[in-house]
């Protein structure tokens, strides 16, 4: 496998929205995997990390990442803004609405929603955090509520001792946007992935779009 990543190829709509979303919402400059990990060294509540970064631990498929995001419990944002509270700002991300969490903001309203995090307001955003509903501890799957399941069967622990989200499961949340690049992590997941877990994935995916133009190469 090289050690050179794949550079992401956008077209110019692409490009365009992506230079929009920059104008209303500031630039980004992501952490790390590695960098996630120093950061919350010490955060007692279980943390994972979720789509192109997932893919790339589990298949060491390299390519250019254009963002970090983690998961976790919705139950821990109120943990989770204590922990980081005095070094980070942590905002909630509902359908576009931004609001800082702390104070009179606990927790998130909305457990399906997203967390940002930057360092001040005249710093970039460096790490996204779409929450997981929990049941009773237990992880949901966004895409299918009734897929329930205990964090530990639903992860993995890679190389680097960083806990990640299965790559059939960070695929099948890829598959609603079906962008160039998710292309490719579906490419190298299939790859790595046994017959009852593929059946898995084109069950998934065949769920939310029973026409989707993935299907034919699950």
């Amino acid at each position: 496998m090289t050690s050179e990543r794949v550079s992401l190829q956008r077209s110019a709509a692409e490009q365009r929205t992506e230079d929009e979303f920059y104008a209303v919402y500031g630039p980004w400059a992501p952490l790390t995997p590695a960098e996630v990990a120093e950061v919350l060294a010490r955060f007692d509540r279980p943390w994972w990390v979720v789509g192109g970064w997932a893919v790339e631990a589990a298949t060491g498929y390299r390519r250019e990442h254009e963002d970090t995001d983690i998961s976790m419990l919705a139950c821990e944002v109120p943990a989770l803004v204590s922990y980081l509270a005095g070094d980070w700002h942590v905002w909630n991300n509902v359908g576009g609405v931004l609001h800082p969490l702390g104070g009179q903001w606990a927790t998130v309203d909305e457990p399906d929603s997203q967390l940002w995090l930057r360092k001040n307001a005249s710093s970039p955003w460096v790490l996204d955090i779409p929450l997981t509903p929990g049941c009773n501890g237990r992880w949901t799957n966004r895409r299918d509520p009734d897929h329930v399941a205990d964090i530990t069967d639903v992860t993995f622990i890679g190389d680097d001792g960083i806990r990640y989200v299965l790559p059939e499961i960070a695929i099948s949340y890829k598959a609603a946007q079906n962008r160039p690049k998710d292309a490719l992590d579906l490419t190298a997941t299939l790859a790595v992935l046994d017959p009852a877990r593929r059946e898995w994935l084109r069950d998934a995916v065949a769920r939310q779009a029973p026409d989707h133009p993935w299907l034919e190469h699950i």
